[in-house]
């Protein structure tokens, strides 16, 4: 009963007694409320809810989260563009690089994305953003016009949108931190050539060392003796992608 209680918040006395029912154990619903009141558990709906982790858990097909990130070029000019990840898979989407990230830039940057989005079989059902000025009504009409609702983050909460932030990590200590970038043109080609070694090739560890594109794990290789490993470099030779010759 208490476990019910646990791993149900929403369920009220009656909804417990109901499935204790079903599971074969006919109790009062006076029973079931004296007994969850004597273990402190207040009545739903007053009972605390899911955390923030239970919900973008349980939501995370549905979930895109957006996030600004800067880059510096070798001549000390300060560069932004935007990263969008989805949940479930991990795929990083970035955005075009700008010198000056206004509102007008960022609704162009929800367009793009709304678009690429578009054509897939399912759709997101949330986007979690910050509370960043450069996000305006506009912004969040974009993506309302496609019936995705807008998530804000707390303020100064990055952990709300813990898994934008820790991308935008893998793409500073893997790339921009070994990079002298030249200019906007230059920042492009960088980060779209790691965004396809993301998204193509990097392994992650929520989705058990898979690559957010990858639908199927590789099959497993036994012949190593017979079988020739290849290495390409991404980026100069910064980063190595590993595969066995055909």
């Amino acid at each position: 009963m208490l476990r019910l209680a646990g791993e149900n918040p929403r369920w009220g006395h009656r909804r417990i007694q109901g499935e204790l029912a079903r599971l074969g154990h006919p109790i009062a619903a006076s029973t079931v409320w004296g007994i969850l009141n004597a273990a402190g558990i207040d009545p739903a709906p007053r009972r605390s809810g899911p955390t923030w982790r239970d919900f973008l858990t349980a939501q995370a097909h549905g979930i895109v989260t957006a996030d600004f990130f800067h880059l510096d070029t070798a001549w000390g000019k300060r560069l932004y563009a935007m990263a969008f990840i989805e949940h479930c898979t991990r795929h990083l989407h970035i955005t075009a690089v700008t010198a000056h990230p206004t509102a007008q830039w960022a609704v162009q940057q929800a367009r793009n994305i709304t678009a690429e989005l578009g054509k897939r079989r399912t759709r997101p059902r949330f986007l979690l953003r910050d509370r960043d000025s450069k996000y305006t009504d506009a912004f969040d009409a974009v993506f309302n016009a496609e019936d995705i609702e807008v998530l804000l983050s707390a303020p100064r909460t990055p952990r709300m949108n813990a898994h934008c932030e820790r991308a935008i990590g893998t793409i500073r200590r893997e790339a921009l931190d070994h990079v002298l970038i030249l200019g906007e043109n230059h920042a492009r080609k960088v980060l779209a050539a790691f965004q396809d070694h993301y998204n193509e090739h990097r392994p992650h560890r929520s989705r058990k060392q898979l690559p957010p594109d990858a639908t199927e794990p590789p099959p497993s290789v036994h012949d190593l003796d017979d079988r020739r490993l290849l290495r390409t470099r991404v980026l100069g030779g910064m980063i190595n992608e590993y595969r066995y010759a055909a």
